[in-house]
Order: C-alpha cells, then sequence, then structure tokens
C-alpha cells in the first residue's frame, strides 16, 4: 500500500517549482491531486506528469485571489474526485526585496493578496469537505515566515501573517479532526529563490523534488495528531536518513 493511497490533495500554485514537485510526489504515493495555477500551459503540463503516473487529476486555472475562481477549484475537486484530505497553499510570489519605504503600493497589496489572502480563501472554501474527511491543511512558509527580516517587505509580512493563520486555525479546528501546519521549505531551485538571491550559485540549494517527504508525512495518517506544529523541511528529511 503506497502511503496516500485513495487520497485527495489539493496544491495550490502547482504549474512549477514545488507545487509540481507536490503534485508528482503525492501522485507516485498513490494520491489523487487537483492542481490549481495561474499559468495555463505549464499547468497542463504538470497535469499530464500526473496523469502519466497512473494518478486521477484535476487541473483548474485560476487566481487564488479570486474568491469565485477558488470556489469553482473547490467544486471541481469534489466533482471530480470526490473528496478532498489535503490542502497544500503553496501559491505565492515574492514581491520586491527593497526598503519598506521604498515599496510600491501594488505590488504590496499583491504580494499580501496572493500569500495571505489567498490562502485564506482557499482554507475557508475547503474546510466543508476538509471537515468531511478529517483532513490535513499544510501552509508553505519560509525561513523568513518567523521573524521579520529588513528589504523583505510584504513578503516577509505575508508568511509571518501565514504563520498567524495557522495557529489561529489550529486552536479553532482543535478537536474537529482537521489539523494545520505549517512548513518553511528552505532554500530551494527555484525561479522565486533565483529572484531573490540573484548571485547564488543554484546548484548549491536542494531541489524541490528533495524536500517533499515532510509533506508526504503530513498529509498521511502518521500525522493524524499533529496540530500548530511549524516543520523545517530539510531538517525534517536529515533527521529521517
Amino acid at each position: 500500500m503506497k502511503e496516500l493511497e485513495d487520497r485527495v490533495a489539493m496544491i495550490s500554485g502547482a504549474s512549477k517549482g514545488l507545487g509540481a514537485a507536490l503534485a508528482r510526489r503525492f501522485a507516485r504515493e498513490g494520491a489523487a491531486v487537483s492542481l490549481c495555477a495561474r499559468g495555463g500551459d505549464d499547468l497542463r503540463r504538470i497535469e499530464a506528469e500526473v496523469r502519466e503516473l497512473g494518478a486521477g487529476c484535476v487541473a483548474v486555472e485560476t487566481d487564488v485571489t479570486d474568491r469565485a475562481g477558488v470556489e469553482r477549484w473547490v467544486a471541481a475537486t469534489l466533482e471530480g474526485l470526490g473528496r478532498v484530505d489535503v490542502l497544500v497553499n503553496n501559491a505565492s510570489i515574492l514581491g520586491q526585496r527593497v526598503t519598506i519605504e521604498a515599496f510600491d503600493d501594488d505590488v504590496w497589496r499583491r504580494t499580501i493578496e496572493v500569500n495571505l489572502t489567498g490562502p485564506f480563501l482557499c482554507i475557508r472554501a475547503a474546510l466543508p469537505a476538509l471537515r468531511g474527511s478529517r483532513g490535513s491543511i499544510v501552509n508553505i512558509s519560509s525561513g523568513v515566515g518567523d521573524h521579520g527580516r529588513p528589504r523583505w517587505g510584504a513578503y516577509c509580512v505575508s508568511k509571518n501573517g501565514l504563520e498567524a493563520l495557522t495557529e489561529i486555525l489550529a486552536g479553532e479546528l482543535d478537536g474537529s479532526g482537521v489539523r494545520v501546519n505549517t512548513v518553511d521549505p528552505g532554500a530551494m531551485r527555484t525561479e522565486m529563490r533565483a529572484a531573490a538571491y540573484p548571485e547564488e550559485d543554484p546548484g548549491t540549494v536542494a531541489t524541490p523534488d528533495e524536500v517533499t517527504d515532510v509533506f508526504v508525512y503530513l498529509a498521511s495518517e502518521r500525522s493524524r495528531d499533529v496540530n500548530g506544529e511549524r516543520f523545517r523541511a530539510q531538517e525534517f528529511e536529515v533527521a529521517r536518513r
């Protein structure tokens, strides 16, 4: 039996990077996956990869800041796959690496909308189904998600807010069977990382496929009683070797 056999996982921002890696890993572990992203061509490519792995798949092109689009994604998941066991809030943008004084108003708003309001909308829309399955919510944070760091602006604020949202929900949902946890994936070889650290050699950091173990754990029955915790993905993997 594969570890996620018969489970259905929703993953936002699934067209590339960590979201795409999770779609492939969950599929290999036996889960059906429901994917959303703004990029249609990349999303369809990941959908095809998942289907080639033999997994059921729903893919919806939408923006997580669009309430109607998020609700349509949840409805398509239930119609196509029958249930929701896991929600991974992965969709995220970097914004600007400048001082607060220099931060553009529109970029600030958009970054907060995608990184914080998006997970809120996804959680609220999926929560009735997750209650039914006694499911798992995984919010993806960052190395700057538990403190403030100069020149990280709205991204840092949004990830700190997402960790607070995790803690609030963990308390509110305690006893419901739904668990909510946060993962800091650490430095990864992604487009966002390259934009944040343009001088860094990408070969010195992990690929997204190398940091997925903790997500399988949080999606599985092994984490049934784990709620309101913060995990560092790469430390989790080191501990499991």
